[in-house]
């Protein structure tokens, strides 16, 4: 097929030597299947930031790290440098979270190269060798909506562990490949100790998981993982091989009864003395 302009410079630098065709084109890339020597690999292009859907939401983008002050005032303001500033952060909060994610183990597409706005990786395939399919496609089991959940739950921990949450993990991007669920499309992944929403997109990340699944394995329906690792993560209590049980329970602080007591003596107290000064004027 012609090689599209956006891959041309890997061409040049020798970094792929074909490309074998295109494999989507979502909100926020294309992908494509690029051959580099004996190995067919996957080429994530990043569209223009006026030519994709995907909003850079406030939420997502709250205290990421730019280079410098000069950068930061550019992209508060919104001139084009801070755009252009913007987009770049926008791209490699994929490639950081990737090469952080796959480094603790996380089962997502290996990443081997950024260049010219094009992410280089892994092509998960399935267990005939082609492009694996997304989670959304595919129809399971009982036993092996179950299997998959578990899998994908223990990545979302071990995820969390490494500091990172998903932000946007539903069945349109996760792949289902030879050896299992492999997770994608990490631009608005988000530091956990770092951004004030993390735990609201932990909470809607594993919930998806559960409705998703809980088409086929009903019983996970009535489960609370999210609560459950949340609550572990905040007492510094997770680690990856963490076992977890689905059930939560809010523990209430014991009630302060003396406390409320005194609490409806002074409101009386100061109802009785707002009465007293109407009758004094009236």
């Amino acid at each position: 097929m012609k090689i599209p302009r956006r891959l041309e410079p890997l061409l040049e630098d020798g970094l792929i030597d074909g490309v074998v065709r295109q494999l989507m084109s979502g909100k926020e890339a294309m992908v494509f299947a690029v051959r580099c020597g004996d190995e067919i690999r996957c080429a994530k292009v990043y569209k223009e930031a006026n030519k994709r859907s995907f909003r850079q939401a406030v939420d997502y983008t709250e205290n990421r790290k730019t280079k410098n002050s000069r950068q930061a005032r550019a992209m508060a303001k919104g001139s084009k440098y801070g755009r252009q500033m913007q987009e770049a952060a926008w791209q490699s909060a994929e490639v950081d979270a990737l090469y952080r994610l796959a480094a603790a183990g996380v089962r997502v597409p290996t990443p081997y190269n950024f260049h010219e706005g094009v992410l280089l990786m892994e092509l998960v395939a399935d267990a005939d060798g082609n492009a694996a399919p997304r989670l959304n496609d595919v129809s399971f089991t009982e036993g092996e909506a179950l299997a998959h959940h578990q899998t994908l739950i223990r990545e979302v921990v071990r995820m969390l562990c490494a500091g990172v949450v998903h932000g946007d993990l539903s069945e349109f991007n996760i792949l289902v490949g030879a050896d299992g669920p492999v997770i994608i499309d990490l631009p608005q992944a988000v530091d956990a100790a770092g951004n004030n929403h993390a735990q609201a997109m932990l909470m809607r990340d594993v919930h998806n998981l559960r409705g998703y699944f809980g088409q086929f394995a009903p019983a996970l329906l009535t489960t609370r993982y999210a609560e459950e690792i949340w609550a572990l993560y905040e007492h510094g209590s997770l680690h990856p091989e963490v076992a977890l049980s689905g059930q939560f329970e809010c523990e209430m602080p014991p009630v302060d009864l003396e406390g409320v007591m005194r609490e409806i003596d002074d409101a009386r107290e100061q109802e009785a003395a707002r009465l007293l000064r109407l009758q004094e004027l009236s």
